[in-house]
């Protein structure tokens, strides 16, 4: 029988390179990947390329910071060489306190790329390892006062990047509601995303997941002993976490991001982080919930930090057919393994909040916790 019209292959369209001026350009830009009729994957190499960019290009154009000046921050590793990759464009110096989670391949780069790198000893709790990176950067800008202290988890010029990517979305996805599922991490990819997108006139519900043992939505009191999540909580309180902007928080355990991560992976050929597999197995629930509405699912960074943690281990993963999440309507009510409580735009939970002078920009700076206006500046590649 003779196919009909519309069955003929058509002609694909003439594929279009870009020739970038710099490594960034290139790893800014996320894959865009239908996962379901209902769910879309942005995968990113590294994500945090938008916050540290959009940052540095920020101060540059403010005269905040002037090419050949240092930029300070502590880091697990994925902020670190996006900073680092950043001040290598730009020609600054770049200086990482580095958590006891970076490796030693992000290290080389880091180190390759011309960045200085304090590795921390080995502590107890991932708090302590927070703790005594901050103070290892109070004590450098003692020291050295010229020094640019990038605060990413405070300073709202981290928000600023993720304005491009709005603008990317706004092209590329249709147009409608759209729900935005992600890792809260510092607040600077799922809030700056969610405002730049509802500040453009688009609909927008905001999705973000946290780990056990994360002060930023109140399970502190819970610990996790596999939790490897590196960047989707914090054991301190974070000044660029907007907790009003977000409408729905989902807490859940390793194992639970593990399943999301493997069943990615296993389902759609796609090597992502556990952040991203947390991400995946929200979105596959939400949108069940509520079919017909668009939600992008972001993946932070790929898979490779976790090969031999999570990947290594795939057999021992859980089916996430068999998940669902404890409803629950209060903080109070909270538990294991896996808690969904619709946020509401409430605020920040007491034991998270920060004074006015965390979500400042550095010391001796007076950077409001909302970023100001950037004048249009044109900055060489």
């Amino acid at each position: 029988m003779r196919a009909s019209a519309d069955a003929r292959p058509r002609a694909a369209a003439t594929p279009v390179a870009t020739v970038h001026e710099h490594i960034t350009d290139a790893v800014k830009s996320p894959d865009l990947i239908r996962l379901t009729g209902d769910v879309v994957l942005a995968r990113f190499e590294t994500m945090k390329v938008y916050a540290a960019l959009g940052a540095v290009r920020s101060l540059l154009r403010r005269g905040r910071v002037v090419p050949g000046q240092t930029l300070v921050d502590s880091s697990s590793g994925i902020y670190a060489l996006a900073l680092a990759m950043a001040c290598h464009r730009y020609g600054l110096r770049c200086h990482i306190v580095a958590s006891t989670t970076v490796d030693a391949t992000m290290r080389a780069q880091l180190e390759i790329l011309g960045a200085t790198v304090d590795a921390m000893p080995p502590s107890q709790s991932l708090r302590l390892d927070q703790e005594l990176r901050v103070r290892r950067v109070r004590r450098l800008l003692a020291e050295r006062p010229d020094f640019h202290w990038m605060r990413q988890y405070h300073d709202g010029v981290h928000h600023e990047g993720y304005r491009e990517f709005a603008e990317l979305l706004t092209e590329a996805l249709p147009e409608g509601p759209l729900t935005v599922v992600g890792a809260v991490g510092t607040g600077a990819s799922t809030g700056g995303l969610a405002r730049a997108l509802r500040e453009s006139g688009r609909s927008v519900r905001l999705v973000g997941i946290q780990p056990f043992g994360s002060v930023t939505f109140g399970s502190e009191r819970f610990e996790d002993p596999e939790a490897i999540i590196a960047g989707i909580g914090s054991s301190i309180p974070f000044g660029n976490v907007r907790h009003e902007l977000y409408d729905t928080v989902h807490w859940l355990d390793f194992r639970h991001a593990m399943a999301g991560a493997v069943g990615l992976l296993r389902e759609h050929a796609v090597f992502a982080g556990l952040s991203t597999g947390a991400a995946h197995l929200t979105a596959s629930w939400e949108a069940a919930r509520d079919p017909g509405r668009l939600h992008l699912v972001l993946g932070a960074d790929t898979g490779h930090r976790y090969a031999e943690r999570v990947f290594a281990r795939h057999a021992e993963a859980l089916d996430p057919a068999g998940l669902r999440p404890r409803t629950i309507t209060s903080p109070d009510d909270l538990r294991p393994p896996w808690s969904v409580m619709e946020w509401a735009g409430r605020g920040a939970p007491q034991a998270a909040r920060t004074t006015e002078g965390d979500r400042t920009a550095g010391a001796g700076a007076v950077e409001g916790d909302v970023p100001s206006p950037v004048p249009t500046v044109e900055l060489l590649p």
